[in-house]
């Protein structure tokens, strides 16, 4: 069998039309997935610039409200030490001394424990605030995970 010259550098199954539009084909899908990842990023870009925002004004108002309870279990101790003090000053025995210091550390231990209560309460409730959308993003983007 003689294969002529022709049979061997003949390239009659190439078309470079087809390898143009496959070409073509690939390149607009490139483009399209491109444009998508693209979007997506810019979603979630917002998205996330949304959450810090929220993030930080929970933070700022949550400090400024544990830092308003802060003051006014000062101002309460510093009144009831100044109240002390005064009725220290009309003291006409030890017995009725021993009274009112006993009166007194029972009331400022009372009062203590109730403040610790507040400010415990309040720090929750910051930290709840603070993390809250953290949390709900999170969720968001596990939930698109589970769609995708």
């Amino acid at each position: 069998m003689a294969y002529g010259t022709d049979d061997i550098f003949s390239f009659s199954a190439f078309d470079p039309a087809k390898v143009t539009e496959s070409f073509r084909d690939f390149a607009e899908k490139g483009a399209t997935q491109s444009r998508e990842a693209y979007a997506k990023m810019k979603t979630a870009a917002e998205e996330a610039t949304r959450t810090v925002e929220s993030t930080v004004h929970s933070a700022q108002s949550g400090t400024v409200e544990l830092g308003l309870k802060a003051i006014d279990a000062l101002r309460a101790n510093a009144d009831l030490s100044l109240s002390h003090m005064e009725a220290l000053m009309g003291v006409r025995s030890v017995s009725e001394f021993f009274e009112l210091q006993t009166s007194f550390v029972r009331r400022q231990a009372e009062a203590t424990v109730g403040q610790a209560k507040t400010m415990q309460e309040a720090a929750r409730k910051l930290a709840d605030d603070v993390s809250k959308p953290g949390k709900e993003a999170a969720e968001k983007v596990m939930a698109s995970f589970r769609a995708a």
